[in-house]
């Protein structure tokens, strides 16, 4: 695995830890804007808005610069979008300031995610994306429960101002380590390339990943409430707990990186479906404590678990759209990012109560599996008109041919 892979893994730690540590600084936002908890949750949604907007817009509006370049200032522009949130003296900047992160954070996400495709061999693309994904996983791990420890400490904004500096450490990383990238001998032809929208299997591979981070992220954007005031643990009892989320995170991906190259809907399926085995669970025990901390380790590793085969699967169904494969993953998980937080805080305004975004996120889930059913259909019916030749999972079009692709070693 080249080390570039390796660093943008960890400039997405930074990325991701600003993403997700709302979740455990929700109250403490609330208070300090005068908003509702589910108010506050929007600031989640308002980050994956400008996920989904940001990764094409900006994977085309980057077409023609080098890639490391475009890592570098979209680095720079979102470290001085968590100056702004830190610095926000009400809930309309702190939100403007969230899209605006996010924007970058999308555009980071789409072209690191291409580059590091681009930079191993196509057998071992789950792996590599697994590298990227294992960043977040970390965020989850350390960087999202030190951002509740340290709202809980010293305010919701230092934990904004840890960001900012993650981010600067990133840049340096990205500056120095991350190769020169050469454009491929093709140059990609963006009307060509929208027609992946027009394959089936592109439409349902979309819809899985939207489900299945929107099933997960409905119950984790409102962990913190969940845990304090219907398992009624104590508030420094969060950040252990989103640790916990994140430690079964980094393991999750970790196996699924490995086995999904081999088993990529094998790891769809019982990974979908653990997910809505374990929000179920999460609604009906989550008064008792114990089984709310064992949930949410279970949680973390079964949404990540499956993680590098849903963004496999889709670079594999858009691999004749090497600029848009990458930001048509990072919007999808972000529709899911987006919708789930938003379906959370419904069911909570509604009056279900915290515990109610967890049936909501199962009624997700539980549709992710049935979606992932229809897509392994699909890949047969396409792998018996092809013939044998097409039947590997992990080559899921021929129209990704060598000259449209970068050597793993170039520099």
């Amino acid at each position: 695995m080249p080390l570039a892979v390796r660093v943008l893994g960890l400039s997405v730690f930074a990325l991701g830890t600003s993403e997700f540590m709302l979740s455990g600084l929700l109250p403490a936002v609330a208070d300090d804007m005068n908003v509702s908890i589910p108010r506050a949750g929007l600031l989640i949604s308002a980050f994956a808005i400008g996920m989904v907007v940001g990764a094409p817009l900006l994977a085309v509006a980057t077409l023609r610069l080098p890639r490391r370049t475009t890592l570098i200032g979209l680095l720079t522009v979102f470290g001085l979008g968590q100056v702004a949130g830190a610095l926000a003296p009400s809930y309309g900047l702190l939100f403007a300031s969230r899209v605006i992160s996010a924007l970058a954070c999308a555009g980071f996400w789409a072209v690191g995610a291409a580059v590091a495709v681009a930079m191993v061999d196509e057998g071992v693309r789950a792996r590599a994306l697994a590298v990227m994904i294992g960043g977040l996983s970390v965020a989850n791990v350390l960087g999202v429960p030190a951002g509740a420890l340290l709202g809980e400490h010293l305010g919701w904004r230092s934990a904004f101002w840890a960001v900012a500096l993650a981010t600067a450490v990133a840049l340096v990383g990205v500056s120095t380590l991350v190769p020169r990238i050469p454009r491929p001998a093709e140059q990609p032809r963006l009307r060509q390339e929208l027609k992946i929208y027009a394959d089936r299997q592109v439409q349902v591979g979309i819809v899985l990943i939207a489900l299945a981070a929107g099933g997960v992220f409905c119950a984790f954007s409102y962990l913190a409430p969940l845990l304090t005031d219907v398992a009624g643990l104590a508030d420094g009892w969060v950040p252990i707990v989103l640790a916990l989320f994140g430690i079964g995170a980094l393991a999750g991906s970790t196996l699924g990186g490995r086995i999904g190259d081999a088993h990529l809907f094998g790891v769809l399926l019982t990974g979908t479906a653990a997910s809505t085995v374990f929000l179920v669970l999460l609604a009906l025990l989550g008064q008792f404590a114990a089984a709310a901390v064992v949930l949410s380790f279970l949680l973390g590793w079964s949404a990540f678990y499956t993680a590098p085969a849903l963004n496999a699967r889709l670079f594999d169904v858009a691999a004749a759209a090497p600029t848009l494969a990458g930001a048509t993953t990072t919007a999808a998980f972000n529709v899911g990012n987006t919708g789930g937080p938003w379906l959370g805080g419904a069911v909570i305004d509604a009056g279900y109560g915290y515990a109610a975004p967890a049936w909501a996120g199962a009624a997700l889930t539980l549709t992710a599996v049935g979606a992932a059913g229809v897509s392994l259909r699909l890949h047969r019916r396409t792998s018996a008109s092809r013939g044998p030749a097409a039947s590997r999972v992990v080559t899921g079009s021929d129209a990704a041919r060598p000259e449209n692709q970068v050597h793993p070693r170039s520099r």
